[in-house]
């Protein structure tokens, strides 16, 4: 059975990572073009549409996509009402966030973002009504085809973005990625797994999904505003030109989190869930996976904050220099964060939503009361994203707090022991990173990213080496002896 749990992780990892690393290039390529092309302004008002359309998003799915992953005893004519639902919803909420351009333009005094809101506007329509076709292939467990059809969307959109920039189109190329995307990932799912739309919100089989769907939809609610709030104040309150340096900041703090834990989280519920009534099998797997995120995310961190100003300007350019101090702070969570995001799968694994809303709850309310002082008392980019990082830190260990004591009623010390070898190696990096950070000082920032590259990579390597966390020089040689 843990062979059986082994193999199909691997294989949805290894798929998704696939899928993912391989638009990582396109994205990058995108963002740099774009980045040199329009003003911190632009980004600041792309920025607000973006996390506006999201509060609504929250609205087409309620959680019911996790709970098709969960229940699994669905028939073809529950999942069709579901999808009636969903598609009935979805235009009601389009129109609705098409309505409300004119009030969230008169709010920030921008007629452009009205336009952006009023195009966005289509985005929650595919969005809605994918849900029940895109659930459908992670209960299936169809990583391979989930990748394929990532990579060819990403490409595709990509190219429509760059095109669009390239020319002359401005702020609007920001929102020719989401668009075409969001089309082209509803018409791929429903060929894959086509439903019948029916004239009925199909209420029956919701209320058999609400116990679960009801606490997954109260998390989202509140995770949005506890990752949002910042930037929608920000806009209001500092500017656009500062909204726009904290997104490039936040954008890139959230590079790696995502390119890490969306390889992996999308594959655990659909895997873990065959094991929601065997929570000691559950918590033991989930562990090893708390150790291996660890192992990235701790050390990643470090590098980050120490290699900030060349990854901002390698990526964005010199234009964007006011938004390293904060990116340099913002990467502090980067660790926590990586492991952190892997909670909410185990929740629903687990079949307690409500430990996931409870947890919710805590960070929102946190992070909220973080980001009014960092505007509000201290005003300025620095002081947010320092009262963000602490937030993360505290709602980091409340979440799993809540997690073995509620949800699996243990001790959380076999949890904090997979953070300890992942924390010395990353003391090791820092101890070795700060005497290189002067000797570096003005020399050219390819040679000084490398060169911290490449001691952070040593030491990582030596560590689990000679720790033998993992047998990198006995790989090695097993590869080359089956070469011979």
């Amino acid at each position: 059975m843990a062979n059986n749990i082994k193999r199909q992780l691997f294989s949805g990892v290894f798929y998704t990572a696939l899928a993912k690393y391989s638009g990582i290039i396109i994205s990058l390529v995108v963002a740099g073009i774009l980045a040199r092309l329009l003003s911190p302004d632009d980004f600041g008002i792309v920025a607000i549409a973006t996390v506006i359309i999201a509060f609504f998003n929250l609205f087409t799915d309620m959680g019911i996509s996790p709970a098709i992953i969960q229940h699994k005893a669905l028939t073809k004519e529950e999942l069709s009402d579901i999808f009636s639902f969903t598609v009935w919803t979805g235009i009601g909420i389009s129109v609705l966030f098409f309505a409300s351009s004119w009030i969230i333009a008169d709010y920030y005094q921008s007629n452009t973002l009205r336009t952006l809101c009023q195009l966005l506007s289509v985005n929650l329509f595919f969005a809605s009504a994918t849900i029940v076709p895109g659930a459908l292939f992670y209960r299936n467990k169809e990583f391979k085809f989930i990748a394929i059809r990532s990579f060819v969307i990403q490409i595709s959109a990509g190219a429509a973005a760059v095109t669009a920039a390239l020319c002359g189109a401005g702020l609007y190329a920001l929102i020719i990625n989401p668009i075409v995307s969001s089309i082209l990932i509803f018409v791929i799912s429903f060929q894959r797994y086509p439903q019948r739309l029916r004239f009925t919100l199909g209420l029956t089989v919701l209320r058999k999904i609400f116990s679960y769907s009801a606490y997954q939809f109260l998390f989202n609610v509140i995770n949005y505003f506890s990752r949002n709030l910042d930037k929608l104040l920000i806009g209001k309150y500092m500017g656009m030109s500062d909204l726009g340096y904290y997104e490039k900041s936040y954008r890139l703090m959230m590079l790696p989190l995502q390119n890490i834990t969306q390889v992996i989280t999308p594959v655990m519920h659909p895997i873990f869930s065959d094991f929601q009534n065997d929570k000691g099998k559950l918590l033991s797997s989930y562990e090893r996976i708390v150790r291996f995120l660890a192992f990235i995310g701790l050390p990643l961190s470090v590098l980050l904050f120490f290699t900030a100003e060349e990854v901002t300007i390698i990526i964005f350019g010199n234009q964007w220099m006011p938004s390293v101090p904060v990116f340099r702070i913002l990467s502090l969570s980067v660790g926590i964060q990586i492991i952190l995001s892997s909670s909410g799968s185990i929740f629903q694994a687990a079949g307690d939503t409500r430990s996931l809303f409870v947890c919710g709850v805590f960070s929102s309310v946190l992070n909220v009361a973080g980001i009014l002082l960092g505007i509000f008392y201290f005003e300025t980019l620095t002081a947010v994203a320092s009262c963000i990082v602490i937030t993360f830190t505290i709602n980091f260990i409340q979440c799993y707090w809540q997690m073995y004591r509620v949800t699996f009623r243990r001790s959380a010390w076999p949890f904090m022991r997979q953070l300890i070898s992942p924390l010395i190696i990353s003391t090791l990096i820092v101890l070795a990173l700060i005497p290189m950070q002067y000797v570096l000082e003005g020399m050219n920032i390819f040679v000084t990213i490398i060169a911290k590259g490449i001691i952070s990579f040593i030491i990582f390597g030596g560590y689990i080496q000679a720790t033998h966390e993992y047998d990198i020089i006995g790989k090695v040689r097993s590869i080359m002896c089956k070469r011979k």
